[in-house]
């Protein structure tokens, strides 16, 4: 590691005593929690191994010198502590922590040798690598679930100058991707980058039917739900759910047709507010048709009238529960996914796509995609009944993935002295006694 020019003082004196600063210590990591959890959560797991395996390594095996799997654990692990870009690993790559987590006794790849490896992804690659995210997720089981609920939502993910497929959005009014994502609880299983110029609903009927015959294929009697906002409420998709014995609990914009049929439950709700003075909602049920429609559905309505006045919302199902546990209950709780979206774009880098190129885009989303999983997989394995447990990727990251240590190589061991003063020894130390179990 290279050794800095001891600076003229500049902080002020403690007990009369000077405090000299230099950035020449040696090998000392900031990243020791990080480097050595998500290396076991990674050994435990096996994703990125199996990812490596999968997408095959076609380079000339004499001149290769970062294996494929050393690759994506600098890659992948430099994410989830914080690291989005790669120009980071010019000098990262010296960090002995994430060295050893990567496998390595010497310095890791080079930003360019990085660079190289995302250039290489194309759609057979988005193809195995969401097969490898599948295969985890199935594998988290124990048992076969009796119930499934698949969340689908769209982001915009803002471009970065003049890329391949660029278009602008009229309601995100600026130029952007907009990447799909489908989440089961907090498991990842598509994180797949989208032009803007189509609907939002692009290609999800398709991906709905892969995954289920998927599943069923494992789990023949399980019961799957979709559930998505109004920007998937589309006929193909729910015509589809129908014929295949699929739930489906999908928002609906409002228009002048529902309003006036939910009138009745809004003037009720208006009354209850004068009544009370607080918030009110009534909910009701009533058959619905849009014109492309082939048929009538089941249309839920939340009559809600606040402070500011009225709220209604409109839920199209095909699922048998009472309106009210419906909507609160099961339509409501796909806002924990919207929290997961936001870990990815904004805790995990997955906008950084900043690459001229398409597939090296779509590859850095499921590189943040496979950042997520590992620091998931920690949290639900080895963080499970903690103070952790339900952390976001930045705290998590703040308070147990950021830790001071000393680093220590010989020939016969790697030393990492941490922190004396961390205040969360035990839940480190039990995380790592799960992970190693």
């Amino acid at each position: 590691m290279a050794l800095c020019t001891r600076q003229p003082p500049f902080f002020a004196t403690c007990r009369r005593r000077k405090v000299d600063v230099s950035f020449d210590g040696g090998d000392i990591t900031s990243d020791a929690g990080g480097a050595l959890l998500l290396r076991q959560a990674e050994k435990r797991l096996g994703l990125l191994n199996d990812v490596a395996q999968m997408i095959g390594d076609d380079r000339r095996r004499k001149s290769v010198v970062h294996p494929l799997h050393s690759l994506l654990m600098q890659r992948v692990l430099g994410i989830a502590l914080g690291y989005e870009d790669l120009n980071d690993h010019d000098t990262l790559r010296k960090d002995v922590a994430l060295q050893t987590a990567a496998g390595r006794l010497d310095e890791l790849a080079s930003p360019s040798t990085l660079g190289r490896l995302e250039r290489r992804a194309d759609e057979s690659w988005v193809w195995l690598i969401h097969q490898v995210l599948f295969t985890k997720f199935i594998d988290s089981f124990d048992a076969p679930p009796k119930e499934l609920v698949l969340d689908f939502d769209a982001t915009d993910d803002p471009i970065h100058g003049n890329q391949e497929r660029r278009f602008f959005h009229g309601y995100y009014d600026q130029y952007c991707f907009l990447p799909l994502y489908v989440f089961c609880g907090s498991h990842l299983l598509v994180a797949y980058l989208r032009p803007s110029n189509i609907d939002a609903a692009k290609h999800s009927a398709g991906i709905l039917k892969l995954l289920v015959t998927r599943l069923r294929e494992v789990w023949p009697k399980v019961r799957i739900i979709v559930r998505a906002d109004s920007g998937f409420c589309r006929q193909r998709l729910m015509n589809w759910c129908d014929r295949s014995d699929v739930g489906y609990v999908i928002g609906l914009a409002r228009n002048d047709v529902l309003l006036r049929n939910a009138a009745g439950l809004m003037k009720e709700a208006a009354e209850r507010f004068a009544a009370t003075g607080r918030s009110t909602r009534v909910f009701g049920d009533m058959a619905y048709a849009a014109k492309t429609w082939l048929y009538e559905r089941r249309v839920v309505v939340k009559a809600e009238h606040l402070a500011k006045g009225q709220n209604p919302r409109f839920v199209v199902t095909n699922l048998p529960h009472e309106g009210r546990r419906l909507y609160e209950k099961v339509y409501c709780a796909r806002g924990e996914m919207e929290n997961r979206i936001k870990e990815q774009q904004l805790g995990l880098f997955a906008d950084r796509t900043s690459s001229t190129t398409w597939w090296t885009n779509q590859m850095r989303v499921l590189l943040s995609g496979l950042a997520y999983v590992l620091v998931d997989y920690l949290r639900r394995v080895g963080l499970a009944g903690t103070e952790l447990a339900k952390a976001q990727v930045w705290t998590l990251r703040e308070r147990l993935l950021k830790i001071g240590a000393v680093v220590i190589r010989n020939t016969r061991r790697i030393r990492l002295m941490l922190s004396s003063a961390f205040p969360l020894q035990e839940i480190f130390w039990l995380a790592a006694r799960r992970l190693a179990t």
